[in-house]
């Protein structure tokens, strides 16, 4: 006998238009801390708090192993309870845990800060991602995400520039300052948050109970194929910014003007990208083919090292264009896929599910990069494309298996 998942009626939601402005609001007032927070925080703990960098480089990868236990729970409370409370919720614990900062001194409370806002990051992510799925009717879900993604870009970027600011013509009480604003940014994004509606969101605790994403084996396959692909990040902010400065003759100042470039580019592209993931086969595809220009970006990064100035940085901006293209591609996909792949009733388990893979695989990423691609120099960077390539060809059979199954499931026989 299957579960009903059936939910009451509900008021019809207002025009996608109006929520999209209250999302928005919500996302760059949160952008825009977290870009300024990402500036000035290593510094502060360095320089401000006086840990070392070793101290701060183990306490982020902790952050970042905190943040894979934390997705699957909070999902599952968002089925239950609604994505609004619990993000709500996580927005508060991360103003506390961010605003303590400032005033840290004890290792052990350091760390326990940076493993707070670690999980509460990843449960951040969550949130909104089955916020979004409440809140948005289906047939505009995926246009309204890139509009959103490219917003937040921007948010991130004007933080980033605060930051720069902030680096360049302040002390420690500015630090102080900035970290205590960030902190502030979380509160203020509150008062957007209150003025999302939901078409749909609280299914009762026994559908929430019911959903079982863990034993949706195909549905796992393509969050554990999504999570390789989306390392893409730890590719773009550790391993470009760490070859750029060890491995090629281009100036440091260089890997700044990168990641300002693949910032821009997000934000004029993301919208474009949606265009081929109406359904869930383009969907696929568009994850593929973002997959396979990640894996080309990788081997057009090693070909940087050895060169003349100047062609080291032809060559990295190119590698970064097909990084920035796989990017937007990739990310389009993956969200039409995680929608269109979990049922209605269980949104949250199965973002929960999503997250806790891309959680795992960018924890762990860093050390890889580190240990097994950079030192082996073309081949490692081969090597790597090789994953990034098998893993874009992989998902489009695997994501029509999961299909197939959850049509069955849907229409028992």
């Amino acid at each position: 006998m299957n579960v009903s998942t059936a939910s009451p009626p509900l008021v019809r939601p207002p025009s996608p238009s109006p929520v999209v402005r209250r999302l928005a609001a919500l996302l760059l007032v949160n952008a825009v801390g977290n870009g300024l927070f990402l500036t000035v925080g290593t510094l502060w703990f360095t320089r401000g708090l006086g840990f070392s960098a070793g101290v701060v480089g183990a306490a982020l990868t902790a952050a970042g192993l905190c943040g894979v236990p934390a997705a699957l729970p909070v999902g599952r409370l968002c089925d239950r309870l609604g994505a609004k409370p619990v993000l709500a919720v996580v927005h508060v614990v991360q103003a506390a845990a961010t605003a303590v900062f400032a005033f840290a001194g004890s290792l052990w409370l350091f760390v326990l800060l940076v493993c707070v806002t670690g999980a509460a990051s990843r449960a951040n992510g969550v949130a909104r991602s089955t916020l979004y799925a409440h809140a948005l009717p289906a047939a505009a879900r995926n246009r309204a995400l890139a509009v959103l993604r490219s917003l937040n870009n921007v948010g991130i970027g004007a933080g980033a520039a605060l930051g720069s600011l902030v680096l360049a013509h302040g002390g420690s009480g500015a630090l102080r300052t900035a970290i205590c604003a960030s902190a502030a940014a979380y509160l203020l994004a509150l008062l957007p948050l209150r003025a999302v509606p939901t078409g749909a969101g609280v299914v009762g605790a026994a559908a929430a109970v019911a959903a079982r994403p863990l034993r949706d084996l195909p549905f796992v396959g393509v969050a554990a194929l999504n999570a390789v692909v989306n390392t893409l990040y730890v590719v773009l902010e550790v391993g470009l910014p760490l070859w750029t400065l060890g491995h090629t003759s281009a100036r440091p100042a260089v890997t700044g003007w990168l990641l300002l470039t693949n910032t821009a580019l997000v934000a004029l592209l993301q919208v474009l990208a949606v265009r081929r993931t109406s359904e869930l086969a383009g969907a696929a595809r568009s994850f593929r083919l973002g997959g396979l220009l990640v894996g080309a970006a990788c081997v057009t990064l090693a070909g940087a090292a050895g060169r003349a100035p100047g062609v080291a940085v032809a060559v990295l901006l190119g590698a970064v264009v097909l990084l920035t293209a796989g990017e937007v591609l990739s990310q389009a996909g993956s969200w039409a896929l995680a929608y269109g792949l979990a049922p209605e009733h269980a949104h949250g388990a199965y973002q929960g599910v999503l997250h806790t893979g891309v959680a795992l695989a960018q924890a762990l990423a860093p050390a890889a990069l580190t240990a097994l691609v950079l030192p082996h120099g073309t081949a490692g960077w081969a090597a790597l494309a090789a994953v990034f390539a098998c893993a874009a060809l992989t998902l489009p059979p695997v994501s029509r298996h999961a299909a197939r199954r959850n049509t069955a499931a849907a229409h028992p026989s």
